[in-house]
């Protein structure tokens, strides 16, 4: 089977780049809004099947308009625009996603983001690591998957009702110690860019997500 990568792509104009909050709330839901769907069901078992690999590229103008042309889904999330593509093989992109920049993902929150919603999906991150917003946000799809996986078709209606909602917040020091050993699917990095392998980033939590082990 062909090893393929999930490529996101983050709308980020030089006069009015996203929050970096909503940008991975953004990006959380695209993949949520992929895996609920059976259109490129081929190619995503494919993806399944190896890595869950996610790379995050930006786009602005020109650039942002030819992705629009391109097979996927887009999540508009406050300030945020991210579209998801189908996974493609991992070493042959669309030209038109290829020659866009990894870099320069860099964003920033204005002010503090309020308190989550604990009824639904929260996507805690790692406060102990130093992450560029692309890969924040590609952890954060890989957290999302990982709650996904782990709901039952009940919840996964409910979470539909909620539109698919997700939070991501960066846990304080205390919460995350807490968080860590507690049985909740839990991202653990592969180290290909920014921070050593093996790294825990991103924890997922909801009320209907069982005690396990589920790591990524």
């Amino acid at each position: 089977m062909t090893e393929r990568v999930l490529p996101l792509v983050v709308r980020i104009e030089r006069a009015a780049p996203p929050e970096r909050t909503d940008a991975l709330e953004a990006a959380a839901t695209a993949v949520l809004r992929l895996l609920d769907q059976d259109e490129w069901a081929e190619p995503i078992a494919e993806w399944e099947d190896h890595r869950i690999r996610k790379v995050v590229r930006r786009a602005r103008g020109s650039e942002w308009r030819r992705v629009l042309t391109l097979p996927g889904i887009t999540v508009t999330h406050r300030t945020a625009e991210v579209r998801v593509h189908p996974p493609v093989p991992l070493d042959d992109w669309p030209k038109d996603l290829s020659r866009l920049q990894v870099s320069g993902t860099d964003l920033a929150d204005s002010a503090p983001a309020p308190e989550p919603d604990l009824g639904g999906v929260v996507l805690w991150v790692n406060p102990n690591l130093d992450m560029t917003a692309g890969k924040a946000m590609a952890q954060a799809g890989h957290g999302a998957q990982l709650a996904w996986w782990a709901s039952g078709e009940t919840a996964r209606a409910t979470w539909r009702d909620r539109g698919l909602a997700v939070s991501v917040r960066t846990a304080g020091p205390a919460r995350w110690a807490e968080l860590v050993g507690g049985g909740l699917p839990v991202v653990r990095d592969a180290g290909f860019t920014e921070i050593e392998p093996g790294s825990a980033t991103v924890i997922a939590d909801a009320p209907w997500l069982p005690r396990g082990v589920l790591e990524v």
